[in-house]
């Protein structure tokens, strides 16, 4: 077990060594962000939650945009259904299309690893995308898309009641959260989402393009886990 999430911090470019002589292995942990008050949004109350099965036929059946006519099938979410947190991408890809389950392609993988970094294991938490259908060519949904697919969202998110929301890139942080700032900006902080805590992180699939990010992805997860201990 320890020599599994040794490679999953490998994974996050964190420093790992071994001391010598009966000592304590340690890994370098940079400094935790201090927290910054959190910003009200202005956000529609949620709509009355309907139960997980209805739900989900109802966005499998869905043909309120175009996506519905080329996709494999749609990317409803997975997970704790009583999860304390509650990460939110943006789109499905292709693996995710292909297999109907968000977050499983390369930058899934990444995300696993972020997760197991701060002691969090992928099955205990929920995981979610804005859009339940891929956009052709991965590209980034458009906001009639995030438009037809937001109660869907919302539905999921009430029926779950999370302690916390991860905004998973820039695309879910400033759908959810009504801004354009950029994601540079606004990551390591704590924002509300109908007064739950949400938290804007860089998205995997970001830092495996960007690799030298991945030293703010660490602080970030460290704040995410300081937060959860708060709440």
């Amino acid at each position: 077990m320890e020599a599994t999430h040794t490679q999953y911090l490998k994974a996050m470019g964190i420093q790992v060594w071994v001391q010598r002589a009966e000592e304590t292995t340690q890994i370098t942990v940079p400094d935790i962000p201090e927290s910054i008050p959190s910003q009200p949004i202005n956000i529609q109350p949620e709509e009355t939650p309907i139960n997980w099965d209805t739900l989900q036929q109802k966005v499998a059946t869905c043909t309120a945009c175009a996506l519905h006519s080329s996709r494999t099938q749609t990317v409803f979410g997975i997970g704790n259904q009583q999860a304390d947190l509650m990460l939110i991408g943006e789109a499905p890809g292709a693996d995710e299309d292909a297999q109907g389950e968000p977050f499983v392609g390369r930058a899934g993988k990444l995300l696993t690893a972020m997760l197991y970094a701060i002691d969090i294991k992928r099955e205990s938490v929920y995981i979610a995308n804005v859009i339940k259908c891929r956009p052709p060519e991965n590209r980034n949904p458009n906001t009639q898309e995030m438009t037809c697919c937001n109660a869907f969202l919302k539905q999921q998110i009430a029926l779950i009641d999370p302690k916390l929301i991860i905004a998973v890139g820039r695309i879910a942080a400033h759908h959810l959260l009504a801004i354009e700032t950029a994601i540079g900006k606004i990551r390591g902080q704590c924002f509300k989402y109908n007064n739950i805590p949400l938290i804007p992180i860089y998205h995997p699939a970001y830092l495996l393009r960007r690799p030298s990010e991945k030293r703010h992805a660490w602080k970030d997860l460290q704040f995410i886990r300081q937060t959860l201990t708060e709440l």
